[in-house]
């Protein structure tokens, strides 16, 4: 499967920008986003969801799950940064959880 190309600096800081309460890593290569939810099962339904899609778009973010949380990164390795196909799958992420009871969170963590 061909990857889609490297978003330049520019490029990146809008999809940023086009994706409110997802944090641009400082040098530019990954946006990630925080979710809360009620409770295991609630986050781990999220999970699951999001691990559906990622293998539709053949394209897996980092995730680090708690009790209550999940932490969602996407870039893209091959190129070594973000690129559309991150765009795609970060508004994915966002539209399971608008439609998940959870309480989103800041990037870095706080409610």
């Amino acid at each position: 499967m061909t990857r889609p190309a490297r978003l330049d600096a520019a490029a990146a800081q809008a999809l940023a920008t086009s994706l409110p309460g997802w944090a641009l890593a400082a040098d530019g290569k990954s946006i990630s986003r925080r979710f809360r939810f009620a409770d295991f099962e609630a986050t781990m339904s999220y999970v699951n969801r999001l691990a559906a899609v990622a293998t539709r778009h053949d394209h897996h973010p980092d995730l680090k799950v708690g009790y209550d949380y999940c932490e969602v990164l996407f870039t893209t390795h091959d190129a070594d940064g973000l690129t559309e196909l991150d765009a795609t799958c970060a508004r994915a992420a966002q539209q399971l959880a608008d439609v998940a009871p959870c309480t989103v969170a800041s990037p870095n963590g706080a409610t």
